[in-house]
C-alpha cells in the first residue's frame, strides 16, 4: 500500500469537479443565499447607526430611501418613540429576511452535499469492484473501509462547507470593510492591518497541522483494521484464547490514536487561544483609536457603535479562516487517501478481447510465477482435456491454489502462456472467462443474507428446484430443510452461524448452480467428512455431464478417481499419470498414498466400487 501517496493540485481540482457534476447549482444557489444573509446582517449596525445619529442625537443624517416617501427625518425627531418603533420593526424584517436566506442556504446545502457525497460513495464503490485481485491482497480491509468512510466525509465537510465559508468570508470581509472605509478611513486601516496577521498565524498553523493530521489519519486506518480482523477472526480469537493479546494489541493501536489526537488538540488549542488574544487587541486598538475620533467629531457616536459592530462581526469570520485552512489540509490528506484508490488502475480486457466459449483443452505452457519477488510456480506444464477430470495434488505452499488463480486471472503469469483450447487466456474477456469458471475455494466466503440467497447469488433467475438440485449433489439440502427457516436461514457473518463442513457444501451448491464448463474444486471437501466426500463425489460423477474438473486436495481418495493426477513439490511438477501409474512407481504421491491410506479409507474404496 502506498502510504505516501500524493495528488497533484490539479488531480484534486479535477476529482472535486468531477463530483460536482449535477450539484453546482445547489452550491452556487446556498452561496448566493449564504452572501444575502450577510447583506441583510449588515443591515442592522446601520439600523442602530441612524436611530442614534438621527433621532436621539438628532444630527443630520440621510434618511433611508425606503422612508423617503412616507416620511421625513425632522417627523421622526419630533416622535423619537415612534422612530424607534420604526427602527426596531427595521431591525426585526432584517433578521426575518436574514432568517429566510439562512434557511434557503441550508436546504440547497444540504441537497447539494448530499449528491455530492452520493457520488463520490458511488464511484468508489464501482470503481474498488473493478479493481484486480493482487490490488486487494496488497490493501488491509480496515483502511479501505476507513478512506470511503471518513476520508469521504472529511472531503464532504470541506467542500460542501468549507469551500463556501471561505468565499462567504471573503464577501464579508469586502462588504463590512466597505461600509467601514465609508464611515472612517484611519479606523478601518487599523482593522486591516490585523487581516495579514490573522492570515499569517493561520498559515504557519496550516503548514503544521497538515502533517500531524496524515499522521492521525493513518492511525485511525490501523485502528480500524485491527477492529475490523478482531471481528471476522472472532471464532480463533475465542478458540485459543486470545482475547487478552487481542485486547492489548487494541489498545496499543488505540493508545497511538489518542495520543495523534491529543497533539493536534494542543496544536488547535494554541491556534484559538492566540487567536482569541489577536481579536482582543484588535477591539483594545479600534477602541483607542476610536474615543479620540468620537471625542474630536471626526466620527459620529453612531457610526463608532456601528463601526464597532462591523468589528465584532468580522472578528469570528477572520478567525475561523484559521479552521478553514486546518480544514483544507485535512482535505487535502483525505483528498489523497481517496485518490490512492480511484486512481488505482482498473482490470482492463487485452485489445480484440471477445466473450469467447471456454471449451477445449485447457494447457499451461512453462508457467512461473511469484508473490512479491517469492517462487511459487516454476516452469510448469501440463494438458487438462477437456470435459475430463483432473486432479492436483501437493504440499501446502507447492502452489496449487495459484493454478486456479492464474487460470482464472486473478494473477496473470510472469513468464509462460495459458490457453483454452488454443485461445491464450488474454482472448477473453475477464468477465466471460469468469462466468465460465466455477471456483469454490477451501475457506469458501459466504454473504450475511439468507441461505437461499447466497446459493442463488451466481444465478438470481434460478428456480427454486433448480436450487435444491444444486443442494442435493452437494449433499447439503438435506441439512438445510433440517434448520427451522429452511432456505431462509440467515447466514451469519462470512457464514459463521455454519460449520465448516455446511459452508464448503453452500459454496458448492451455489457453483453448480452456475453451470460453468469448467469447474475447480480447491480443496473445498476438506471440512467434510470421509463418507460425505465420497457421496458429493458419486453425485459430482452422475450430474456434471461433459464440464472439465479439476480437484485440488490433500486427500488421496477425493483425487484417485481423476482421469489424471499431477503432482506439485515446491512449485514444480514431479510427476503426472493416472492413480494406478502413480501408485505402481516410487514417488512422492505413493508415499502420500501409504500415509493417508487407513483400514476405513480402504473400505470407502470398496464401497465406492473401487
Amino acid at each position: 500500500m502506498e502510504s505516501n501517496f500524493k495528488l497533484t493540485g490539479k488531480q484534486k481540482v479535477s476529482l472535486t469537479a468531477r463530483y460536482l457534476k449535477g450539484c453546482t447549482a445547489l452550491f452556487l444557489l446556498s452561496l448566493a443565499f449564504s452572501c444575502l444573509a450577510q447583506v441583510f446582517s449588515a443591515l442592522l449596525p446601520q439600523i442602530i447607526r441612524f436611530a442614534v445619529d438621527g433621532i436621539l442625537k438628532e444630527e443630520p443624517v440621510a434618511l433611508p430611501s425606503l422612508l423617503s416617501p412616507f416620511t421625513t427625518l425632522s417627523a421622526l425627531q419630533e416622535a423619537p418613540l415612534t422612530a424607534l418603533w420604526i427602527c426596531a420593526g427595521a431591525a426585526l424584517l432584517a433578521a426575518i429576511a436574514r432568517a429566510v436566506s439562512t434557511f434557503l442556504q441550508r436546504i440547497t446545502l444540504s441537497k447539494g452535499s448530499e449528491r455530492f457525497v452520493k457520488h463520490i460513495r458511488d464511484d468508489l464503490y464501482h470503481h474498488i469492484q473493478r479493481l484486480s485481485f493482487s490490488w486487494h491482497t496488497a490493501n488491509p480491509t480496515g483502511d479501505m473501509i476507513q478512506r470511503c468512510t471518513s476520508d469521504v466525509d472529511v472531503i464532504r465537510m470541506f467542500v460542501c462547507n468549507q469551500l463556501i465559508e471561505v468565499v462567504r468570508i471573503v464577501f464579508l470581509i469586502v462588504l463590512y470593510m466597505s461600509i467601514m472605509f465609508s464611515m472612517n478611513v484611519r479606523l478601518s486601516l487599523v482593522a486591516l492591518a490585523f487581516l495579514p496577521i490573522v492570515g499569517g498565524s493561520s498559515g504557519l498553523f496550516f503548514s503544521r497541522i497538515s502533517r500531524r493530521f496524515q499522521a492521525a489519519d493513518e492511525a485511525e486506518g490501523a485502528l480500524t483494521t485491527t477492529t475490523q480482523e478482531n471481528l471476522t477472526g472472532v471464532r480463533v480469537v475465542k478458540a485459543f484464547g486470545r482475547e487478552r493479546y487481542e485486547m492489548d494489541r487494541f489498545q496499543e493501536k488505540n493508545q497511538r490514536f489518542s495520543t495523534l489526537w491529543i497533539q493536534l488538540g494542543k496544536l488547535m488549542s494554541v491556534y484559538w487561544a492566540s487567536g482569541t488574544f489577536l481579536t482582543s487587541i484588535q477591539v483594545l486598538v479600534i477602541i483607542l483609536f476610536g474615543v479620540p475620533e468620537a471625542v474630536r467629531g471626526d466620527i459620529t457616536l453612531g457610526e463608532f457603535l456601528a463601526f464597532i459592530s462591523y468589528n465584532a462581526m468580522l472578528a469570528w469570520p477572520v478567525r475561523s479562516l484559521g479552521r478553514v485552512l486546518s480544514d483544507m489540509s485535512k482535505a487535502g490528506v483525505s483528498m489523497d487517501r481517496v485518490g490512492y484508490i480511484t486512481t488505482a488502475q482498473e482490470e482492463q480486457n487485452d485489445p480484440g478481447a471477445e466473450d469467447l466459449p471456454a471449451v477445449g483443452d485447457i494447457e499451461f505452457r512453462n508457467v512461473s510465477f511469484s508473490y512479491e519477488e517469492q517462487p511459487v510456480l516454476k516452469d510448469v506444464s501440463f494438458t487438462i482435456p477437456g470435459g475430463s477430470t483432473f486432479a492436483i495434488l501437493g504440499s501446502t505452499g507447492s502452489g496449487k491454489s495459484t493454478l486456479a488463480h492464474l487460470l482464472d486471472r486473478l494473477f496473470d503469469p510472469e513468464e509462460g502462456r495459458i490457453t483454452i483450447g488454443g485461445k491464450p487466456l488474454n482472448a477473453f474477456t475477464r468477465e466471460s472467462l469468469r462466468r465460465q469458471i466455477g471456483l469454490v475455494l477451501q475457506e469458501p466466503f459466504l454473504f450475511s443474507r439468507t441461505l437461499a440467497d447466497n446459493i442463488k447469488a451466481v444465478r438470481p433467475d434460478a428456480t427454486d428446484e433448480q436450487m435444491r438440485q444444486a443442494t442435493r449433489i452437494a449433499c447439503i439440502d438435506e441439512a438445510i430443510s433440517d434448520f427451522p427457516e429452511g432456505y431462509n436461514t440467515m447466514v451469519g457473518e462470512r457464514g459463521v452461524t455454519l460449520s465448516g463442513g455446511q459452508k464448503q457444501r453452500v459454496a458448492i451448491a451455489r457453483m453448480l448452480l452456475q453451470k460453468a464448463p469448467i469447474m475447480i474444486f480447491d480443496d473445498s471437501l476438506s471440512a467434510v467428512d470421509a463418507e460425505t466426500d465420497q457421496k458429493i463425489r458419486n453425485a459430482l460423477r452422475e450430474n456434471l455431464g461433459g464440464s472439465t474438473v479439476i480437484l485440488i486436495s490433500h486427500r488421496i481418495t477425493t483425487l484417485m478417481q481423476a482421469d489424471k493426477i499431477l503432482v506439485l513439490d515446491k512449485g514444480r511438477v514431479v510427476d503426472l499419470g493416472t492413480h494406478g501409474e502413480l501408485i505402481s512407481r516410487p514417488g512422492m504421491y505413493r508415499d502420500i498414498y501409504d500415509i493417508q491410506m487407513s483400514s476405513d479409507d480402504r473400505a470407502l474404496m470398496q464401497e465406492g466400487g473401487m
